[in-house]
């Protein structure tokens, strides 16, 4: 359970790994709120959409912060996340 961003080891909590896990099983296929909720937490509850945003902003900020300004995580407002495919970086 290891993740590097241009051979730099990033340090992710359980949560974000998961998250990260589930976006890169599925890249470029747009999963909803509920959709990564219900499988990162195994239960759907509205409260945790604020939560999730919260997880995705740090995720992509440790994601990111070496990336050369590449964008691996991209937003659908109102709908959910998607993991970019390699030919959009």
């Amino acid at each position: 359970m290891e993740v590097t961003v241009r051979g730099e080891t990033i340090h992710l909590t359980p949560i974000e790994y998961r998250i990260l896990k589930l976006l890169a099983q599925n890249i470029g296929r747009v999963l909803t709120h509920s959709m990564i909720i219900r499988d990162v937490w195994g239960s759907l509850d509205q409260k945790s959409v604020p939560s999730l945003r919260v997880f995705m902003t740090t995720l992509r900020r440790k994601l990111e912060q070496n990336s050369q300004g590449e964008q691996y995580i991209q937003t659908r407002i109102g709908v959910g996340y998607r993991m970019a495919p390699m030919e959009n970086r």
